[in-house]
């Protein structure tokens, strides 16, 4: 009976081995074929369909186009009035989509939005698939004021479309780590410089020029101060480093768990595109590009050009990062619900911004080559979202803590090689120790039963 019950642990240890072999090699050849693409050259697939996309609608003028966009398999779309326009598309390699309305048309319709008495609560936005002015009312708007305003775009056209949303169109002040101030609670957003000095470039809203801000709640930690601020009319402001330097790991962003996001230059986005968002107060969150060029009646004022989206945001999270496959996007500016229910948020394009301050970011390539004698021109615009929408990530990972965490992260992920070499080696080892294990066994029985016959 003892024997049998070895034999059954045997045959269950061998099984078990065989099918841990099996496994580990099914989990490495998986991780294997789905190790992610370079990304310089998903970036440089990006930025050629994008730059397409933004050549046509260059080449052909505003009053033949009403914008572009990524459709659903990956490929520009652009918005044109004729057919020839429509052949020119084509024969670039996008998909024309024939409209009624040219981009002149509707920047003439906001233009006359923006005309009327203002509203605050009120926001309005370019959205290019539908060929439309999408007019937002949040819950403040009065009736009458609400009225007032239809009466307006009714006096523009059918292509200016009426919506009312609930909640509150405010900014979110009060990442993407938190620095705070007298002024309130904002998140970092981009490190950037101009050569000899390096910035913090996050959210206008967040605080006057002059305002001090600290990494804790005790003004122990000086992080830096605003030098220079752009809000309302715009939304971002620099916040220049106490010490002058950002330090080590400044081109990576923050998205919790002690992780972050390696960022590798700025771009423009598109609708549709998906779209990935960090703050110290929700932290990582994503969702879609719904609009562009949109305008907000904030209490604090009116800001232009901003991006549409319906990524959820809530206080504290104003200044916070917004990106796509490792580009830079835009800075969280405000918007109406919250990570709950929902809603939508707002974003100053990161692009406009760096070019009205004269500075670039802080990228890999800026911190090996040095800053120092590095001339301030800002990144170039590389529109985004030439891949399809649902495939896009935030970017390649990158530890907040250093080379040993990543190191522990990459065996940790069952996406990797690591975890299916661990398994294959334990399998490994236990088929040689059950092999030994029974080759002993069978030496001792062979003595035994030579020592009992000779003995």
């Amino acid at each position: 009976m003892r024997h049998a019950r070895r034999r059954i642990v045997r045959r269950v240890t061998r099984l078990a081995a065989v099918g841990g072999l099996l496994l580990g090699s099914a989990m490495v050849t998986r991780a294997v074929a789905s190790e992610p693409p370079d990304p310089s050259a998903r970036g440089a697939t990006v930025r050629s369909a994008g730059d397409t996309a933004a050549a046509l609608v260059e080449r052909l003028g505003t009053s033949r186009t009403a914008g572009s966009w990524i459709g659903a398999d990956g490929r520009p779309v652009v918005a044109v009035t004729d057919e020839e326009a429509a052949a020119e598309v084509r024969r670039a390699g996008g998909r024309p989509k024939t409209v009624s309305h040219s981009m002149n048309e509707l920047k003439s319709a906001t233009h006359t939005l923006g005309s009327a008495p203002r509203v605050p609560g009120t926001a309005w936005a370019l959205d290019y698939r539908s060929n439309q002015v999408v007019v937002r009312g949040d819950s403040t708007v009065s009736t009458g004021d609400w009225s007032k305003l239809t009466q307006v775009a009714g006096g523009i056209g059918a292509f200016v479309r009426m919506e009312r949303t609930e909640g509150a169109f405010t900014t979110r002040l009060n990442g993407a780590l938190p620095i705070l101030s007298t002024a309130g609670r904002c998140s970092a957003g981009f490190n950037v410089t101009d050569g000899q000095r390096d910035f913090i470039l996050t959210a206008g809203h967040c605080g006057p020029n002059g305002s001090v801000w600290f990494a804790d709640n005790r003004g122990r930690d000086q992080v830096g101060s605003t030098v220079r601020q752009n809000f309302p009319g715009a939304d971002f402001s620099l916040v220049q480093y106490a010490g002058g330097d950002a330090g080590e790991g400044a081109d990576v962003i923050a998205v919790g768990g002690g992780q972050g996001v390696r960022i590798t230059g700025a771009g423009d986005p598109s609708i549709g595109q998906r779209v990935f968002r960090s703050g110290s107060t929700s932290g990582l969150r994503d969702g879609t590009v719904t609009a562009l060029n949109a305008t907000v009646n904030y209490p604090e004022g009116t800001v232009t050009g901003l991006i549409e989206t319906n990524v959820c945001a809530e206080p504290g999270d104003s200044g916070g990062p917004m990106f796509s496959e490792g580009i830079a996007l835009g800075l969280t500016s405000g918007g109406s619900g919250d990570c709950a229910s929902g809603g939508t948020t707002f974003f100053q394009p990161v692009t406009k911004a760096m070019a009205e301050v004269g500075v670039r970011l802080i990228t890999p390539a800026a911190q090996g080559a040095g800053r120092q004698d590095a001339a301030p021109s800002p990144e170039p615009s590389a529109p985004q979202g030439a891949v399809a929408p649902g495939a896009a990530t935030p970017g390649s990972s990158a530890p907040v803590g250093g080379e040993g965490s990543r190191l522990l992260a990459r065996l940790a992920d069952p996406r990797n090689v690591g975890p299916g070499l661990l398994i294959v080696a334990g399998s490994l080892v236990a088929l040689v120790a059950t092999r030994f294990i029974r080759a002993e066994q069978d030496r001792k029985a062979y003595q035994r039963y030579y020592s009992a016959t000779w003995g």
